[in-house]
């Protein structure tokens, strides 16, 4: 991959002089044939003509690179100017009095506005290059706080596991069948836990493998939500949530089974770290440019020094958080998938504990 790579750099240096040939004689051949109709039919006057030209060496100087080719057509245009368009016609005459300054100042503002062009295009190269590489600078943190995230919530349940086959191993037929029956469950849940955190990451794979544009379908929000809800319910039984859809049938370009991970992970994540006797709160709003999804728990809230950091991966509970399955990794994927479905997701807290609101877009988007 490399070694094609080069090639192809070195293969891009060769063509490029003869690249910017062609594009300096095209331009300047295109320059020349303005220049005589607008000689023989509009104004006969050389500084109009010397404006065409003036033009011709800025956009070479615009689509060539380095600075020769935009010298070599502000000297160009002074000396066609000088031979074809001032009298004596077809002669090169420098010896009226009043011409070299006039050719001196039309070749130092030719030259100068062909040199600060290149000048700028240079730097917007610059400019693009740096930006492209803060983009793969911030893709590189993106993956470590995913790496980050996923060692450590993968780190919980292990542990869990690992401590509960340990107990039935080390105890034998010590345990009650109540006891055992609690420790089974533990494994279980943890497991199931780990097996949700696997479908987050190959959700997160799919939008990555097609370069976060995939396929979207017009989907009933309703039905996406009751999927949502049911599949959470198999997960934690005794969740309550409370639903509140607009009467009305919405549809929404999404990936429906995409769009259901989200409604899970926040409602998991609502059920599970709010400590709330309360019911979790899910309702649909129906808005002019989008329909937004309202996650609302009674809880103790969000931490507020890590509310800004909250979906980049890197979010915890607190200093206990290697004792519980944590929300960062979940929150994260969370934010992938609404960003590829060019939507927005947000968190906050308000007096009743926190709230994740997300929306999708009515008409097809694209991150």
């Amino acid at each position: 991959m490399m070694r094609e790579k080069i090639k192809k750099a070195r293969l891009q240096n060769i063509k490029q002089p003869y690249r910017d040939v062609m594009t300096t004689a095209g331009l300047l051949l295109a320059t020349v044939a303005l220049a005589c109709f607008l000689f023989f039919f509009v104004s006969r006057s050389p500084i109009n003509i010397a404006l065409f030209f003036m033009v011709g060496a800025i956009m070479v100087a615009r689509h060539t690179n380095g600075y020769i080719y935009g010298i070599f057509s502000s000297v160009f245009g002074v000396i066609f100017i000088n031979c074809f368009f001032t009298y004596p016609y077809s002669h090169i005459d420098f010896t009226r009095p009043d011409y070299p300054f006039t050719f001196v100042c039309i070749l130092a503002l030719s030259l100068v506005t062909s040199t600060v062009t290149t000048n700028l295009k240079r730097q917007a190269e610059v400019l693009r290059f740096h930006e492209k590489q803060l983009a793969e600078a911030e893709k590189e943190k993106m993956r470590a706080n995913l790496l980050r995230a996923v060692s450590h919530d993968l780190r919980t349940p292990l542990t869990g596991i690992i401590g509960s086959i340990s107990a039935i191993k080390e105890s034998g037929d010590g345990y009650s069948k109540e006891e055992f029956q609690e420790l089974i469950s533990n494994v279980y849940d943890d497991a199931s836990w780990m097996l949700n955190m696997v479908e987050n990451l190959l959700s997160v794979t799919k939008i990555h493998t097609g370069g976060s544009q995939f396929a979207t379908t017009p989907e009933i929000v309703e039905e996406v939500v009751e999927e949502a809800v049911t599949r959470l319910k198999k997960r934690l039984p005794k969740a309550e949530i409370l639903v509140q859809i607009p009467a009305e049938i919405l549809m929404v370009p999404m990936d429906a089974m995409m769009v259901e991970q989200v409604l899970i992970n926040l409602l998991e994540n609502a059920v599970v770290h709010s400590k709330s006797q309360h019911p979790v709160q899910l309702f649909v709003q129906n808005q002019e440019h989008d329909v937004a999804f309202h996650v609302i728990d009674f809880g103790n809230g969000l931490n507020k020094e890590q509310l800004k950091h909250i979906f980049d991966g890197t979010y915890s509970k607190g200093p206990s958080a290697d004792g519980q399955k944590g929300m960062g990794i979940g929150l994260s994927i969370c934010h992938t998938i609404i960003t590829a479905h060019g939507g927005t997701i947000s968190a906050k807290n308000n007096e009743r504990g926190a709230e994740f609101l997300f929306t999708l877009p009515k008409e097809e988007a694209h991150a």
